[in-house]
């Protein structure tokens, strides 16, 4: 077993730096405050991204958040709105905005290996004229994510070239894990037998919640 006293960590900026190297000029000045044409169709060619916020104490959270490709709402040049979804409502990052309005999002497009990165002060809105914008399936969102941008600018695909993730020559097997109702079943306290949450978490009974929680 490995002991934090046998790690050798990195304290400042400049050991960041000196393992790392300078950062390189096209990458230090890519950031924009405003969205170019070219955000725009990367976020209408969307059905998924991450939401990263955290508490006063700076505790982090992750949130996923998917749709039909383009269900993240461009409000204008500088604001734009991701709508909520029938979830488990531990509403985690939702309550960390409350609290502090700092939240980043990537957008992903399947297939692409690059990302698009937005930071900025996010607040939340439970109506307004464009939340008919965003209906699916019949379903208005009763909130959404409304962000502010101070940041904006396209990753590169490093990471996801490594990983190979979009390959499907590189994707396990679906049952090289348990299913999720095992695991839950393995790491939390329920009272659901392994049937009840068989059941519970099959594709079929979560398409019929996918919109109306």
């Amino acid at each position: 077993m490995t002991h934090a006293a046998e790690f050798t960590e990195v304290t400042s900026e400049a050991e960041l730096r000196e393992l790392l190297g300078e950062v390189m000029p096209r990458a230090a000045n890519k950031e924009r405050t405003r969205l170019h044409d070219r955000d725009r169709d990367w976020i209408a060619a969307s059905p998924f991204c991450l939401i990263a916020t955290s508490d006063p104490e700076g505790r982090c959270d992750v949130s996923p958040k998917g749709d039909p490709a383009g269900f993240t709402h461009v409000i204008d040049d500088t604001t734009l709105a991701v709508p909520d979804r029938p979830g488990n409502r531990r509403a985690d990052g939702f309550r960390n905005i409350l609290a502090n309005p700092h939240a980043g999002l990537i957008f992903l497009i399947p297939g692409r290996c690059e990302t698009l990165r937005i930071n900025g002060r996010a607040r939340l809105v439970r109506d307004a004229p464009f939340f008919d914008e965003m209906i699916v399936k019949g379903h208005r969102p009763r909130l959404a994510l409304v962000l502010e941008i101070e940041e904006i600018f396209f990753h590169c695909a490093k990471a996801l070239i490594r990983s190979g993730l979009w390959k499907p020559e590189t994707w396990g097997p679906a049952d090289a894990l348990p299913s999720h109702a095992r695991l839950v079943k393995e790491v939390q306290t329920t009272t659901e037998s392994l049937e009840e949450l068989e059941a519970y978490y099959s594709e079929g009974n979560y398409t019929k919640k996918l919109y109306a929680g």
